[in-house]
């Protein structure tokens, strides 16, 4: 019992190479936060990491690899809590969704959020393969979860969604279109306090027979 236990201990922890690679994309982060993404050096990062430059290369190829790592890192963070009533039973649908809206709009206000959106604007448009990268790595994986939980509402008849997709890109449209220009404007007190959100979603919930 006691070897099973600690050999799962073991499977649960990190190996080094997850280690390594955590602390060079925690040091970059922390770096292009403090001094800006273009102004922080390859050699800055691996110092603050106690890694090595050719561990950085092996495990993000450039600068411009760990930029995109540290971006996934953090869609993969918004999407911690399911969406799915299954994780929230006591909950309905609409309830559902606007934990989810609200959840998303607090994240994209954070300090954290608004610099890196900066970041990921700036390279994208010097770099339109990078832009196509992050829409796919990061837009994509949203939009394929919420069309697949419509389409489940729809099919359960708890929903009146006959186009799924079309429909997950129209919430994100609602929750999030703003928040790229409202970066770029830095206009961050323009964001959606949660009355405004849930003023928004109310045409959509009525639409598609959100309940």
């Amino acid at each position: 019992m006691i070897k099973s236990e600690l050999m799962d201990c073991q499977a649960a922890a990190p190996s080094l190479r997850e280690r390594r690679q955590g602390a060079i994309l925690d040091a970059a982060e922390a770096l292009f936060l403090e001094q800006g993404y273009e102004r922080t050096s390859l050699a800055e990062i691996v110092k603050r990491s106690g890694g090595s430059l050719a561990t950085l290369y092996e495990l993000f190829g450039n600068k411009q690899g760990l930029l995109h790592a540290i971006a996934s890192r953090w869609g993969s963070e918004t999407a911690l809590e399911p969406v799915d009533r299954d994780a929230v039973p006591h909950h309905s649908n609409a309830e559902v969704l606007t934990r989810y809206a609200r959840r998303q709009c607090e994240m994209m206000r954070s300090p954290r959020a608004v610099a890196l959106m900066r970041m990921l604007i700036s390279e994208s448009l010097r770099d339109r393969e990078f832009a196509l990268q992050i829409y796919r790595d990061l837009h994509i994986p949203a939009v394929d979860e919420m069309s697949a939980l419509f389409a489940k509402w729809a099919a359960a008849g708890e929903a009146r969604i006959d186009d799924p997709e079309a429909a997950a890109k129209l919430l994100l449209s609602i929750v999030i279109g703003d928040s790229m220009l409202h970066t770029l404007a830095g206009l961050e007190d323009e964001w959606l306090d949660n009355d405004q959100l849930d003023w928004r979603l109310q045409p959509f919930l009525s639409h598609f027979k959100i309940a």
